[in-house]
């Protein structure tokens, strides 16, 4: 199943980067594609609880879905992951 989510907070290559590598950590998860420009990411799953976890995965970095908050908190992990990001790349 095909997937597609709005992320805030994706500014850079460092921040795809963390993305992708965290992303395709969880089980059955393929296909990442991610489009900087408009702050958007798909992915192929097998269920909608790969979704979820996908979407779990994205907020605990500091990239939440557009609906849901984005707080300060968010907002420093996504500084850290896209650090991390351009490190690792």
């Amino acid at each position: 199943m095909q997937n597609s989510i709005t992320i805030q907070n994706l500014k850079c290559g460092g921040c795809a980067n963390t993305i992708k590598n965290k992303i395709s950590e969880i089980e059955n998860i393929s296909s990442i594609e991610i489009d900087i420009d408009r702050s958007n990411i798909s992915f192929s799953t097998k269920n909608n609880e790969d979704l979820l976890r996908v979407k779990d995965k994205l907020k605990a970095i500091g990239y939440p879905s557009i609906d849901e908050d984005n707080s300060l908190v968010s907002k420093a992990k996504s500084f850290v992951s896209c650090a991390t990001g351009k490190i690792s790349s």
